[in-house]
């Protein structure tokens, strides 16, 4: 007789089987979130619906900062060329949102039919109306970096109130609006200019839930002395600590991006392993973009529940017939006292909330009677969602993950370092020596030797436990010892002749001069009479 109970059950308990990731995004979007989104106007509140060409863009990477900090100069110097639209100068020059994105031919296409193309990820960017949309453009060129990321470059930020007025579109929620579709948002500052503005500081404030995607670069930094970099990288850390309220630290990258030569040179080995650190972040985001887009549907579901909630509270509230104005002012002043209640009731956690301000704001503009009340059966569906069909999605990206190990960045800046003498370290560490004719090692050999004829060798060899005699004087930590053992035993005999210990010293120096020790031995480190051992 109530077989449908059965059925619906069996149903819940089921995950949903999807071939991609993306397909499975989209599918679970517009068939279980979608629903409850619409029925509380999440999309009034919050964030605009999401369309299939947000599951299926590219990585994308936004820059902000205020004007002269080298934002649309940074990507000149990733692409390792110009792109249509480009203005470079010490005064504002860039006054418009510029997607720059990977084309056939060079172009620009303007903002008003960029928020037409089903292609494109920003239709939504439609709501932001005329003032916007001619301020917005997609410049389009063949680069092998755009063919696996798209960067947007923002008009620089100014101070003054005269300045956000004459904008005629709220800069701050465009940013948010990017913000949460991008994969990385790269704030840069200019070692020079360091002050924070009024509007960046709401700029940053306005991008609080994504710390995670957040990264700063103190751009121009080869312009100052080693003291004063010091003093001014102090001085960001503190600024940033005003603003971004979190007890993590955001990562801060050290350098001058762009292809001039180092006007002071003295960090410039800093500046190098800096701009390593960046690259290799941005090159991971092709890999990661599926597992980016699976953590943004969660952050989503949550929200919308909480929305759901909320204003299915208010609804709950409201007089059927007389006092509705005097309620509603009521319940809008008191709207901290319906989260708190909302949280004990449902246990959510506080940070899954909008910012209470916000949300009192938008809704003096909303019809209370308008909204619904609760409607279990769609919320039971999103933590359906949540508990099981997220769960075999993870799944589904760690597989995609391993079939395509390499998917990485390609082209531009990221090729110049990759290979040959100018890649990072080249020659440094255990890389030194690396095109010399002779065995690196053979230079200090002598002085090696004497050291491993005081330790009574039998047969040429001296045992382990000789050897550790001498090489525990270094104060490395065992583990460390231990890999240095095993580099340098190359016939694995548990002991170490002369070449081997000098080997085994040398490695050892390597590591107290601060440089990382190789996981398998290069080939230009190997003893020139155990070279046929390992052929």
């Amino acid at each position: 007789m109530f077989s449908w109970l059965g059925t619906d059950d069996r149903r819940r308990k089921d995950p949903e089987v999807f071939q991609t990731v993306s397909e499975g995004l989209k599918k679970l979007y517009k068939t279980k979130l979608l629903p409850l989104e619409e029925h509380y106007k999440f999309h009034e509140f919050h964030s605009p619906a999401l369309e299939d060409a947000d599951f299926d863009n590219k990585p994308m990477v936004l820059l902000v900062g205020q004007y002269s900090t080298g934002k649309t100069t940074f990507i000149r110097y990733l692409l390792e060329q110009d792109f249509p639209g480009m203005r470079i100068g010490p005064e504002p020059t860039t006054d418009s949102f510029i997607a720059v994105m990977q084309g056939d031919v060079e172009g620009i296409v303007p903002g008003n039919a960029l928020v037409v193309d089903p292609k494109k990820p920003f239709r939504k960017l439609n709501a932001f109306g005329n003032a916007f949309l001619n301020r917005f453009v997609c410049a389009q060129l063949p680069n092998p970096v755009l063919e696996s990321i798209s960067v947007i470059d923002t008009p620089g930020i100014l101070s003054g109130e005269k300045q956000r007025i004459s904008r005629g579109y709220d800069f701050a929620a465009v940013l948010e609006w990017f913000a949460e579709r991008v994969d990385r948002i790269i704030l840069l500052f200019d070692a020079h200019k360091l002050d924070i503005s009024d509007e960046f500081s709401e700029v940053i404030k306005a991008l609080k839930n994504h710390e995670d995607k957040m990264r700063v670069v103190l751009n121009k930094a080869d312009q100052i002395e080693t003291q004063q970099l010091m003093r001014v990288y102090g001085a960001l850390m503190w600024s940033l600590g005003k603003i971004v309220n979190t007890p993590e630290v955001i990562r801060v990258y050290i350098g001058s991006f762009w292809s001039h030569p180092l006007l002071i040179p003295d960090n410039r080995k800093l500046f190098e392993a800096e701009e390593q650190d960046l690259f290799r972040d941005i090159q991971s985001l092709p890999r990661n973009a599926a597992l980016r887009k699976l953590n943004d549907l969660i952050k989503r579901a949550r929200l919308a529940k909480v929305h759901a909630y909320i204003i299915s509270s208010l609804k709950k509230e409201m007089p059927s017939m007389f006092g509705k104005d005097n309620k509603k002012k009521e319940l809008v002043n008191n709207l901290g006292d319906i989260y708190a209640r909302i949280e004990r009731e449902h246990q959510i956690s506080p940070g899954d909330f909008p910012n209470l301000r916000k949300m009192q704001d938008q809704l003096q503009a909303q019809d209370f009677s308008k909204f619904q009340p609760l409607k279990s059966k769609l919320l039971e569906t999103v933590e359906d969602m949540l508990a099981n069909d997220i769960a075999q999605l993870m799944v589904l990206v760690r597989q995609e993950e391993s079939q395509r190990p390499t998917q990485m960045v390609k082209g531009g800046a990221f090729e110049g370092t990759l290979h040959g003498p100018f890649g990072h370290g080249y020659g440094e560490g255990a890389g030194e020596g690396i095109d010399d004719a002779e065995w690196v090692v053979a230079r200090d050999k002598p002085m090696y030797d004497e050291i491993f004829y005081t330790l009574s060798p039998v047969d040429g060899k001296i045992t382990g436990a000789n050897a550790k005699k001498e090489m525990v004087r270094s104060k490395l930590p065992n583990t460390v010892l231990g890999k240095i053992w095993k580099l340098a035993d190359i016939d694995k005999d548990g002991m170490l002749d002369d070449e081997e210990f000098a080997l085994a010293n040398h490695l050892i120096k390597v590591k107290l001069e601060g440089h990382e020790l190789p996981n398998e031995l290069p080939s230009h480190l190997l003893p020139p009479s155990k070279r046929k051992i390992t052929e």
